[in-house]
């Protein structure tokens, strides 16, 4: 089998696939966990269901994959009703592409990992598995496999390639990274539906300033160009931009936007089958509980006809949670309601 791309879906794949399966893993980074021409605007925060899964997996973090300051509540904004509290949280503040090195480093060596890697194209054959083309620096090769499994992100070239009728909404992530002018560190979220109808973030991560949202594909710049102007008022500092990214993010809001596999011998696990939270954006707890309810289908005992549907029954509880955070993205995201809450002060914490 192939596993296409090695973020924390398709390494936690990788190191809980039985060793009966012969695998090989492609992914577009570097073996030092850098990506030529792509740094993905992740703001590396380990969500309580992430430090969750690590613990049912028995890992321990190590201290090199975590960054200043560690965070223990979310400044909210509503730049539109000026309106701002305090909210508890417990995150752990990592580096991002650290912590994807770590993951990649627990593969075990029975499975045969191509850095700086990509994949060309996908097709179905016609007796049964797939011929996949990827390109290894300047050099295109063919694979004939049995089973793919996409763990590539939001623009799955598996998905788009092999499951072209499985739409999904997707935003443009956008962020700028700054020298930190700000006396103390904090984490803020902020909301305007003038700017975005998801949400805008700002984050200090290791003496560097974070500002960035999801946005609209047509309008991304000229509306992260609005949020700069909007924030400077509520107290936000920062000169020029030292580093720029995006990408694509997906945003699910119904069950058929989960597309789990072509029913045959593809599969797709974390942002690549749609599982990330439409109200935090948050998809690293959701790639490692996938990929390794993936690993489970594949490794009980039965057989190769019913992979997908033992996929389909494991992620249920999973798809189900999604679909229940859509209702409260609707909340966050819908103006008046918001500002409800944060009117009533609800769950809001006091700083001194």
């Amino acid at each position: 089998m192939a596993i296409i791309g090695l973020g924390p879906a398709g390494s936690t794949f990788a190191r809980l696939i039985d060793p009966r399966y012969r695998v090989i893993a492609i992914d577009k980074k570097r073996a030092d966990g850098s990506a030529q021409g792509f740094e993905k605007p992740c703001g590396g925060l380990l969500a309580p269901d992430a430090q969750l899964m690590l613990g049912r997996f028995g890992l321990t973090l190590p201290h090199s994959v975590l960054v200043d300051p560690q965070i223990f509540a979310v400044k909210t904004i509503d730049l539109q009703a000026g309106l701002t509290r305090y909210y508890q949280r417990f995150y752990l503040n990592c580096d991002r592409p650290a912590f994807d090195r770590w993951l990649m480093g627990l593969i075990p060596g029975h499975v045969d990992v191509h850095h700086d890697s990509r994949l060309v194209s996908a097709d179905r054959l016609p007796e049964g598995g797939y011929l996949l083309r990827v390109a290894e620096g300047d050099v295109v090769r063919e694979l004939r496999v049995r089973f793919v499994v996409g763990a590539d992100g939001s623009f799955s070239p598996v998905r788009h390639q092999l499951m072209p009728q499985a739409s999904i909404k997707r935003f443009v992530a956008y962020q700028e990274i700054y020298t930190d002018e700000h006396e103390q560190p904090f984490y803020s979220v902020l909301y305007d539906r003038r700017i975005t109808p998801c949400y805008c973030w700002a984050l200090s991560k290791n003496g560097r300033f974070i500002l960035g949202g999801a946005f609209e594909h047509e309008s991304c710049r000229a509306r992260f160009a609005q949020l700069s102007e909007r924030v400077h008022d509520f107290g936000f500092r920062f000169g020029a931009p030292l580093q720029q990214q995006s990408c694509l993010v997906s945003y699910p809001t119904r069950p058929r936007d989960f597309c789990l596999g072509d029913g045959a011998g593809a599969f797709l696990a974390g942002e690549a089958a749609g599982f990330i939270s439409p109200s935090s954006l948050e998809g690293i707890s959701y790639a490692l509980d996938s990929a390794q309810l993936l690993a489970r289908a594949f490794n009980e005992q039965g057989s190769e006809a019913t992979l997908q549907a033992r996929y389909r029954r494991l992620t249920a509880p999973l798809r189900h949670k999604l679909i229940r955070k859509t209702g409260k993205a609707a909340v966050l995201y819908q103006p008046t309601l918001r500002r409800l809450i944060m009117r009533s002060g609800v769950s809001a914490i006091t700083p001194l």
